[in-house]
């Protein structure tokens, strides 16, 4: 009978967690989606060693962990190029991978993008919350504590039949290098907002700030012309809503981001380039496009 593949973290990476598809349904208890930064990505990764979309994944973020493998397996890297190596050698992501054991997986510079994705075939041994083992953005260590890898940490996959090795052809891989135009469509204060400061958004470079995470990116600078036109009613908001401080400064909310805020929401964003924007860093350059239903 084979063995389960077991994963010995030497190096946690700079920031490395296991997420999958998130907490569907449970933003009305004020609970936060979490879930993968770029789905499409976690979801091809794990489509390529049989396991199901909405199985976990490693999310690895521009500096990535060292693995020991114990046990033989299949393996699948999707997202960013983060220059994975297996025993120090190169090795293709969008590609069924088999690792065998003692096998040494590690990364090096990012090429591009910043998030990639580390699927393995079989069930992952991991304690979930409300149906969903990715990473609480609150109170970590109490919900999801084996969720944020740890330097030491190990983690047990349960061996399953292995599958037929696949590939993502490269024009069916999102164009990582071609990040910068992001679509949205109009939020619910849109009407209020002026035809200045409307021009000014969208006709306009940001800057992704230094504080940016998983909660949310800021971008720099502000608005010239905007005005808080009156005070809004604290409301519901979601991964991909553009809100406007009262200063004028935009700030797009992320896969951790709260479930209710008071801040004007300009825009959403379109889930495809929700995506996109997940792969760009602090101090990439975003601009934004304005579409409507039938655009998408």
């Amino acid at each position: 009978m084979a063995e389960n593949i077991r994963l010995h973290f030497s190096k946690p990476g700079l920031q490395t967690t296991i997420q999958d598809q998130g907490r569907i349904g449970y933003q009305g208890l004020g609970i936060p989606v979490n879930g993968a930064m770029d789905r499409g990505a976690a979801q091809t990764a794990n489509n390529l060693v049989g396991n199901s979309t909405d199985a976990p994944v490693l999310e690895i973020t521009l500096m990535g962990p060292t693995i020991k493998v114990e046990g033989d397996g299949q393996i699948a890297i999707a997202g960013a190029d983060l220059s994975a190596k297996i025993n120090g050698e190169p090795v293709p992501i969008y590609e069924t991978l088999d690792v065998m054991d003692g096998d040494e997986i590690s990364f090096g510079r990012p090429v591009t993008g910043c998030r990639t994705y580390l699927a393995v075939r079989g069930s992952w041994q991991i304690a979930s919350w409300l149906g969903s083992s990715s990473a609480s953005a609150t109170k970590a260590s109490e919900l999801t504590p084996q969720s944020a890898i740890q330097k030491g940490q190990l983690l047990e996959v349960v061996y399953e039949e292995l599958v037929a090795p696949a590939v993502v052809a490269p024009e069916d891989r999102p164009d990582l290098s071609k990040l910068n135009i992001i679509r949205v469509l109009p939020g619910p204060e849109f009407s209020l907002i002026s035809n200045l400061t409307i021009g000014d958004f969208f006709s306009q470079d940001f800057k992704i700030s230094n504080d940016s995470n998983r909660m949310g990116y800021k971008l720099e600078g502000t608005l010239a012309h905007f005005e808080s036109a009156q005070e809004v009613i604290s409301s519901g908001i979601i991964p991909g809503t553009i809100q406007l401080t009262n200063a004028g400064q935009p700030i797009v909310l992320m896969a951790d981001a709260q479930t209710s805020g008071g801040y004007t929401r300009l825009a959403n964003i379109i889930t495809e380039d929700l995506d996109k924007l997940a792969q760009m860093k602090p101090g990439d350059v975003v601009r934004f496009r304005l579409v409507g239903l039938n655009d998408i």
